[in-house]
């Protein structure tokens, strides 16, 4: 049997089509576009991740027999804020993860709610890019539209109920809502009462891998298959990828270096961190994660390719970047291109270049983006460390872990192995899998990730370097709070 893996990213849909040993047979990908129609906002249509839907799917399994494709499953961005009427008509553009409008609601949340209290009701505090905040802010600033909702739901949740006509979510993407008690796995109905709104608005909660539900009669002509295919409730893309990448089960670790960063340390435990610098979250496998999340990662480098540099040829631009420079440039960056997340919990938070002289060369500074980012998991990673998480190992994946040297920098300035997976599909292969569980083609995920996920290529830490990048990580650790209430 064949299983579509869904990847409903910020920028892009990305759909891969799988067997039932996981081998990938066809990949596609289609783009939309992403608004920001404010200083901070950002929004989209879930209209335009339906319509990459219908094309993406005829063109994925072309040349293959629909009546093959027994599942589907979704990862997808998280956090976004998507609103259907009584008719399930969206009622706005999906106010996204990145979108920084909420601060007022999140530090009413934080300051006057409490943090303790939160913490006590969801496992984290409020950050500017979950849901609650974001549904306070309509219920403020858009009376009339918030009067009008029906249902909330998450944006790779509008993708299943476009397939099935089922509201549904899954508990690893409800968990960044701040509306989940992620430690017993339901609805907090306090914090749905903080927020103006019921239980019979929000979606039923299934584990990542249950079937919600089968293609309705028109999710089928839209997309050339047929209404046996089953859709699993699919999980947050983070989450997803670590199931992509086989992070599953206790004392895993998933670093993704996409748009966003995030480093996933799996438990089959509830824990939290006690200073909630990390996200206490569900995990797609069934047990929980600590999760670390910089807002800009990979898209830092994007940026500094593309916008500043104007080259699309990132390759060329890192070969200056030889040995010696390596643990030894006196340039640093902030990578807080759209505030930050862990551990600072601050969207006024802004990038920056420090130590720029005459004589600094375009490659130290395409050096220092690549340092930054690697210097903002070690932030998180030492959180984790303080809590008595041993991390030694850790899977990489995105499309910033393409870059060996990248990958090196990381690997050393966090003093870990890193293992890149054989398959880097992410979010996209994690539905997959997802999808084959849900129908039976394997037990559990945990034995479907030991069985289809495999290491292509590990990087080790070199003692030198470590010893290297410790100086010049205490340094750089310095410089957000000496710049904090300036830029």
């Amino acid at each position: 049997m064949l299983y579509i893996g869904i990847d409903l990213g910020t920028s892009a849909c990305k759909f891969l089509l799988t067997n039932e040993k996981g081998e990938i047979l066809n990949i596609v990908s289609e783009d939309y576009p992403l608004e920001f129609p404010q200083p901070g906002w950002s929004q989209q249509e879930p209209a335009d991740w339906w319509k990459a839907v219908q094309k993406g799917i005829p063109r994925l399994i072309e040349g293959h027999d629909p009546a093959e494709v027994a599942g589907i499953g979704c990862g997808g961005q998280m956090h976004g804020l998507v609103v259907l009427d009584e008719n399930d008509n969206v009622i706005r553009p999906a106010i996204l993860w990145n979108d920084g409008r909420t601060q007022p609601q999140t530090e009413y949340l934080n300051d006057e709610i409490g943090k303790d209290v939160l913490s006590e009701r969801t496992a984290n505090i409020a950050f500017a890019g979950f849901t609650a905040p974001k549904i306070l802010w309509m219920r403020e600033e858009e009376p009339e539209l918030f009067k009008k909702i029906s249902k909330i739901m998450l944006p790779k949740d509008y993708i299943n109920y476009k397939l099935t006509g089922v509201h549904c979510t899954d508990y690893s993407d409800a968990g960044g809502m701040l509306l989940l008690d992620v430690r017993n796995k339901c609805w907090n109905t306090a914090m749905l009462e903080i927020c103006g709104i019921t239980e019979q608005q929000m979606p039923r909660l299934y584990e990542s891998w249950e079937c919600v539900g089968t293609l309705t009669e028109e999710a089928a002509a839209a997309t050339g298959l047929t209404t046996k295919v089953k859709v699993c409730a699919g999980a947050g893309d983070n989450a997803a990828a670590a199931i992509g990448c086989g992070v599953v089960g206790d004392g895993g670790c998933n670093i993704s270096l996409g748009t966003s960063g995030t480093i996933f340390i799996t438990n089959s435990k509830f824990s939290v961190d006690p200073h909630n610098a990390l996200h206490s979250f569900p995990h797609a496998d069934g047990g929980f994660h600590l999760m670390g999340c910089l807002l800009s990662a990979a898209s830092c480098n994007k940026w500094w390719m593309e916008d500043i540099l104007r080259t699309q040829d990132y390759a060329k631009e890192q070969e200056p970047i030889t040995e010696d420079k390596l643990g030894h440039n006196d340039i640093y960056y902030l990578p807080y291109l759209m505030g930050e997340r862990s551990p600072h919990n601050d969207p006024s938070a802004r990038g920056a270049f420090i130590g720029l002289r005459m004589d600094t060369a375009r490659e130290d500074l395409t050096q220092a983006v690549l340092e930054g980012v690697a210097f903002a998991f070690r932030d998180c990673l030492d959180i984790a460390r303080a809590q008595g998480i041993e991390v030694n190992v850790s899977r990489v994946c995105g499309g910033g872990a393409k870059s060996p040297l990248w990958r090196r920098i990381l690997s050393n300035v966090l003093g870990i192995s890193l293992e890149l997976p054989q398959t880097e599909q992410g979010p996209g292969y994690g539905g997959a899998m997802l999808a084959a569980v849900a129908c039976g083609e394997y037990p559990d995920v945990i034995t479907c990730a030991r069985a289809l996920t495999s290491v292509k290529e590990t990087t080790v830490p070199e003692p030198a370097l470590v010893s290297a990048y410790e100086a010049k990580y205490k340094v750089w650790k310095q410089l957000y709070p000496a710049l904090k209430g300036i830029l």
